[in-house]
């Protein structure tokens, strides 16, 4: 996983998790939404990396 897409990855969780929050203590369930959508974004592109990069590791496993 580049360090470039880690940190995009956990930047988008970190502002979907503030904005949830934020959306939680005012009350706003739009804001909560969004925020969750974020945060959930962020998960899967950091899940997609870390996948790419096993089958990186696995592929010169069995490389002759």
């Amino acid at each position: 996983m580049s360090t470039s897409k880690r940190i995009k990855a956990k930047a988008e969780q970190t502002k979907g998790k503030i904005k949830e929050e934020t959306g939680r203590a005012l009350g706003n369930e739009e804001m909560t939404a969004k925020g969750h959508v974020e945060k959930s974004k962020g998960d899967l592109r950091e899940a997609g990396e870390k996948a790419k990069g096993s089958a990186r590791k696995a592929k010169d496993v069995f490389k002759p």
